[in-house]
């Protein structure tokens, strides 16, 4: 049979994620990989599942196991708004919604907003996931400018002022792919200028808990409510298999996304989440993230500090204080894609950062290496595998 003339014009804009394509490669034996974007395996509470498990079974029997509402598990939404509110964040429980892992929202959102030719705003570089989400619905891209201290206000404005744009994607603190944070006074800049253009924002947070220095800031959320759809996931500080994914948005947005789910998965694994509600619950959360971070403080030094030691003259690393990645860019002329394949040879794998662009002509200088899958040690013969193998193309 032939199965080409059934699918639908949409899959023409569905492609393979670069990423995961990468992985396939970097998992052959004697690879270091730079590539991924995953936690490690050692930031797993392990040592509770069990207990957590016993628990959920105690307390909620066969409920564990039966259809839930598609908002979400209410003792989970109801610690998620407890957690919110630390952060600042004002969102009762019924207005705290439960995805699977924050990719449900994002797909959602694009379900609900974007028509073809609809212009959707976004930091150059961004995330490759949430343009996974969005292309199959055929935006335009309205790439908007970045430095080391994140998207620039100035940038959006013009945005704004130039274009009708359906909703802005950002990915505040910690970015993926550069690990950089916006600061502040950006943030109180944005929050001002969305509300002066009645515009919809989109924040992406999953690396905010993952800080190793620095102060804590807040969410943009906090200083534009009703102009944040605000999303989150538990995959960071828990674990990423439960696919635990929340959002608090305005109260329209909300109702109109429950009905996208309902479509799509009806609710989110009850007893995962049931899980997930002991975490925080029984306080696991708090004791647990300490031992997260110090797992990738260090390992997050030891890369900044190889890279300071190992690349060549030319190369500059974007500052960061928290997440799971870093940035590196290249002098001008330099091709991040040309190095992959030697860069392989030498047995150590990253991200060319043209991936994250939706400018292909963009970033080509760039890379993303990530650091919570190895030790410190596997982390600077990595890097210094990375500098042999630029050293062999510039010569």
């Amino acid at each position: 049979m032939d199965y080409q003339h059934l699918l639908a014009d949409r899959t023409n804009l569905m492609q393979a994620n670069a990423i995961r394509e990468i992985l396939k490669v970097v998992a052959n034996p004697g690879i270091i990989s730079l590539a991924g974007g995953i936690p490690s395996p050692d930031s797993f509470p392990m040592d509770i599942i069990q207990e957590l498990s016993d628990k959920v079974l105690k307390k909620y029997k066969s409920n564990a196991f039966q259809y839930d509402l598609t908002e979400g598990f209410l003792p989970l939404r109801e610690q998620l708004s407890i957690l919110l509110e630390q952060k600042g964040i004002h969102a009762l429980p019924d207005a705290v919604n439960i995805t699977s892992g924050s990719q449900g929202v994002l797909d959602a959102i694009a379900k609900l907003t974007i028509s073809k030719g609809d212009k959707i705003a976004l930091e150059a570089p961004t995330y490759l996931g949430a343009l996974s989400a969005f292309n199959p619905y055929e935006p335009d891209y309205i790439r908007m400018d970045m430095d080391d201290e994140g998207l620039v206000p100035d940038s959006l404005e013009h945005t704004l002022q130039t274009h009708d744009i359906k909703f802005i994607y950002l990915v505040p603190t910690f970015q993926n792919p550069t690990g950089r944070t916006l600061t502040l006074e950006r943030r109180r800049k944005i929050a001002e200028i969305i509300q002066r253009h009645n515009v919809l924002l989109v924040e992406d947070d999953p690396y905010s808990a993952l800080r190793y220095k620095g102060d804590p800031v807040p969410a943009i959320k906090t200083l534009a409510p009703d102009h944040v759809v605000y999303i989150s996931t538990l995959s960071k500080v828990f674990a990423p298999g439960l696919r635990i994914g929340f959002y608090a948005a305005p109260k329209f947005i909300r109702e109109w996304l429950v009905l996208v789910k309902q479509g799509v998965d009806l609710h989110t694994s009850t007893f995962n989440q049931a899980l997930a509600a002991e975490y925080l619950e029984g306080g696991y959360l708090s004791t647990h993230l300490p031992r997260i971070i110090d797992l990738y403080n260090p390992r997050q030094k030891a890369m900044q500090d190889a890279l300071n030691r190992f690349l060549p003259k030319g190369f500059t690393c974007a500052p960061s204080d928290g997440g799971m990645f870093l940035w590196v860019t290249g002098p001008k002329g330099f091709k991040a894609l040309s190095l992959y394949d030697k860069a392989i040879e030498n047995g150590v794998a990253f991200v060319p950062g043209q991936f994250f662009y939706t400018n292909p002509e963009e970033g080509l200088e760039t890379m993303r290496l990530n650091y919570t899958m190895a030790d410190e040690a596997t982390i600077e013969i990595a890097v210094e595998k990375l500098a042999t193998a630029i050293h062999s193309i510039q010569k």
